[in-house]
């Protein structure tokens, strides 16, 4: 039987980079974002649905990631309208994944709002991608275009991290060498992708 691991993580916490490390250790890897950037891209599935809800953000390029962040994430009802067009068809897709690779062991789904969306429920197991506070907010601001207010707005929407790793089943630490976070990274393989002792 396949075993579901959820990855997740607030942001700047590095879970793209151990996402990154479980794919490279040979794990199929559900990237939810990248689906989303797919969804929203040039000829995506969802543009035009967006573009008739949020007039005025999507262009030639697909969806304009920052101008629909400034119109959603200070509007709960706006957020909600444009959470109601993204999950169903990040949904089917990620049906489409798991009937793909039905014969893994092991297959990772990366989904930064796990738990605040209610997708615990979903996966067997729950991976937790955690750095300090410092280390995190360095990391964020260093993004283009990020400013304090707007990390402050997204934090708000986030479950803590202490919350996440209290109710996470691994913990993977990203405030250190990519060599320790590895090392943890290839423990939890071991530990969920190996057959049970007979």
């Amino acid at each position: 039987m396949t075993v579901i691991l959820g990855l997740t993580g607030s942001i700047g916490m590095g879970k793209s980079t151990v996402a990154r490390m479980f794919e490279e250790e040979g794990v199929p890897l559900f990237d939810a974002d990248a689906v989303v950037h797919q969804l929203q891209g040039p000829e995506g599935e969802l543009v035009a649905a967006i573009e008739a809800r949020f007039p005025g953000t999507t262009d030639d390029k697909g969806v304009n990631r920052t101008a629909l962040a400034e119109r959603v994430l200070a509007e709960p009802e706006a957020l909600q309208n444009l959470e109601g067009l993204i999950h169903p068809a990040v949904a089917r897709e990620r049906r489409a994944f798991l009937a793909r690779h039905g014969e893994a062991p092991l297959v990772v789904l990366d989904i930064p709002l796990l738990f605040e969306k209610g997708g615990a429920g979903q996966v067997n197991k729950v991976a937790v991608v955690s750095a300090p506070g410092p280390v995190q907010r360095e990391r964020v601001l260093a993004r283009p275009g990020m400013t304090l207010a707007k990390f402050c707005q997204i934090l708000a929407l986030q479950l803590p991290d202490e919350e996440k790793r209290a109710r996470a089943d691994f913990v993977i630490p990203t405030g250190g060498s990519l060599d320790e976070t590895r090392a943890k990274v290839r423990e939890i393989i071991a530990c969920l992708a190996s057959p049970p002792n007979p």
